[in-house]
C-alpha cells in the first residue's frame, strides 16, 4: 500500500491568515499545511480517502489525485468535510458512485446537511454522486480489513482507522485503552499532534509523544499541527522513530493482510 499525506495542518491551516510567524513566514514548504486528510492506495490500486476537508480540490490537484474509491470519515467538523462537494469530479471522471464510511451519528450529520450528494448512478453527473454506510466495527473493503478506533475528541466520539499495518488518529484528546489495544503491531501511525501547550480537544505534542511510545509503531508521523509547530525546530526534539508529517509526504506500507 501506498500513504499519502494530502494535509497535516490544523482547521485553520498554516500560514494563519494575517499572521507572521516564523512558521507561517517560513519559505520551507513543509511549513504549508493545508487542513488534515490522507489518501491510502491499496494493493489492488483502489485508493481510499480519509476525510473530505476544504482544500481537497488543491490537494487533488497538488497530487495528481484522479481516482476515489471510499472516504472513511474521522468525524464531521467542518476542517474534514466542507470538501465533500468536490468528491463530484472523481464521480464525473470514474462515472461511479463513491461509499461513505463512518460513524452512524456522522453519517446522520452528512445526510442532514448535504443530503444532496446522497444519490444512485444515472444520466446526471453534474452533482456528487455518494452513499452513506454506517461503521459500527471492523468490516472488509476491497479486500482488505478496515477496522474503526474509537476516540474522544473533547465531548464527542471519533473514528480513527486502521488499514491493514497503518493506524490515523486526528483531532483526539483521548485514545481509551479498548481502542489502543487495536493498534498492536502498526507499521505506520499517523497521529495527531496540535501544538506545544494543552487544549481541551487535541492531545499536545507532550501527549502525542507519550501516545507514539505506547502505540510503539515501528514509524509514527504526526499531523494536524498548528502553525505553532516549525518543522526544524520540532524535528530535532523528536525520537529516532517519530516525524513530523507535511503535505504531500508519501510512504509505502506492507498492507498487513491477514493470511487467508
Amino acid at each position: 500500500m501506498q500513504l499519502t499525506l494530502l494535509g497535516v495542518g490544523s482547521s485553520g491551516g498554516t500560514p494563519v491568515i494575517g499572521c507572521d510567524c516564523a512558521t507561517c513566514a517560513s519559505d520551507d514548504p513543509r511549513n504549508k499545511r493545508t487542513r488534515c486528510s490522507a489518501a491510502i492506495t491499496l494493493s489492488g490500486g483502489e485508493t481510499l480517502l480519509i476525510d473530505t476537508g476544504p482544500d481537497l480540490r488543491q490537494q487533488a490537484l497538488r497530487e495528481k489525485l484522479r481516482c476515489v474509491d471510499a472516504v472513511l470519515y474521522t468525524h464531521t467538523h467542518a476542517d474534514h468535510l466542507h470538501g465533500i462537494d468536490d468528491l463530484r469530479a472523481f464521480c464525473q471522471l470514474n462515472r461511479c458512485q463513491i461509499p461513505l464510511y463512518g460513524s452512524p451519528e456522522h453519517m446522520a450529520h452528512i445526510r442532514a446537511r448535504f443530503g444532496y450528494t446522497l444519490r444512485d448512478p444515472g444520466d446526471f453527473w453534474e452533482l456528487p454522486v455518494l452513499s452513506a454506510n454506517e461503521v459500527r466495527g471492523a468490516f472488509t473493503l476491497f479486500g482488505q480489513e478496515i477496522i474503526p478506533i474509537p476516540a474522544q475528541h473533547g465531548g464527542i466520539t471519533v473514528y480513527g482507522w486502521r488499514i491493514g499495518n497503518i493506524g490515523y488518529l486526528t483531532d483526539v484528546s483521548a485514545i481509551p485503552e479498548t481502542s489502543l489495544a487495536l493498534l498492536t503491531g502498526l507499521d505506520v501511525l499517523l497521529l495527531d499532534c496540535l501544538r506545544h501547550k494543552p487544549h481541551s480537544t487535541h492531545i499536545n505534542l507532550e501527549q502525542s509523544l507519550a501516545y507514539a511510545a505506547r502505540i510503539a509503531a515501528k514509524n509514527t508521523w504526526l499531523i494536524h499541527m498548528t502553525h505553532d509547530l516549525e518543522y526544524h525546530e520540532v524535528s530535532q526534539m523528536l525520537p529516532s522513530n517519530v516525524y513530523l508529517g507535511y503535505d504531500g509526504l508519501r510512504v509505502d506500507v506492507a498492507d498487513g493482510r491477514r493470511p487467508a
